[in-house]
């Protein structure tokens, strides 16, 4: 099985000199999803938390509605890639004609192989009422985001989505050269372990696009995140969606784009 950080020798030019050596970085493999004997997308991924991005990445996609209507997964290694070969029951593989992909995606993409306008903008699946949170509260879940990602400290080169809690801190952790890739992953490991989306924020050190919030909609996430900007459809759809989407989360502080009523000065009260 192909590891997920390799060393490469590398030359090291700086002001002082020349210096010979080597360099972590990730691995990025292609990952065959396949169900019930047919591919239907192929992701290019950093190879590791397979079983995670199989299940997340079913949930997420709208392959399956839960985690156990995957039946049977295996890992298997070929000479070109991987694949995560499931088996479906009956009534799940048939969802699978109206979402069926047709090409490969690459570590950029997050809607690759969509055959139409309509399947692209499908309105998202609403959230819950969920929690709300104090400035602090979300200050310290972003500070909590970088000391964890191990790999982007060996690599400096993958993202990552997380999953904070105020009673427990970081719930869950998944990184990926690809950011749905590892918010695909993250979803996985929360269904996996049957711990809800809904009680905390979900955590992004990419930029907010609109699949990224489909994604987050689909596992039931009221709150977003990020270090980085949304983009304007992003925000249509957090709307849309009920989430509240906060973004250019530094370490001065955040912006609040959609549904703020979730971040309150007061001390952080259950809303449902």
């Amino acid at each position: 099985m192909a590891l997920p950080v390799v060393r490469v020798p590398r030359v090291l030019w700086r002001s002082a000199g020349v210096t010979h050596g080597t360099r972590a970085i990730p691995e990025e493999t292609a990952i065959a999803f396949t169900y019930n004997g047919t591919t239907y997308a192929v992701m290019m991924a950093t190879p590791q938390d397979l079983q995670d991005f199989a299940v997340g990445f079913s949930l997420t996609e709208g392959v399956v509605s839960h985690a156990d209507a995957i039946r049977e997964l295996e890992i298997v290694e070929t000479e070109l890639g991987l694949e995560l070969r499931m088996w479906l029951g009956e009534a799940e593989a048939a969802t699978l004609t109206s979402r069926r992909r047709q090409h490969a995606g690459p570590t950029g993409c997050g809607l690759c192989g969509i055959e139409s306008l309509a399947e692209a903008m499908r309105p998202p699946s609403p959230v819950g009422t969920g929690h709300s949170f104090t400035p602090d509260q979300i200050m310290t879940a972003v500070g909590s985001l970088a000391p964890a990602q191990a790999l982007n400290q060996e690599t400096r080169a993958v993202h990552a989505a997380a999953f904070w809690e105020p009673a427990r801190g970081l719930v869950g952790l998944r990184e990926d050269v690809g950011r749905h890739n590892a918010l695909d992953k993250l979803a996985g490991a929360l269904a996996r372990s049957q711990h809800s989306a809904a009680q905390g924020v979900l955590l992004l050190t990419s930029r907010v696009s609109v699949e990224m919030v489909q994604k987050a909609a689909a596992i039931g996430v009221p709150v977003i995140v990020a270090v980085s900007a949304p983009t304007a459809l992003a925000l249509q759809m957090a709307e849309a969606a009920g989430i509240t989407l906060v973004a250019i989360a530094r370490s001065d502080g955040f912006e609040v784009f959609t549904h703020p009523h979730r971040v309150q000065e007061e001390r952080a009260t259950h809303v449902a």
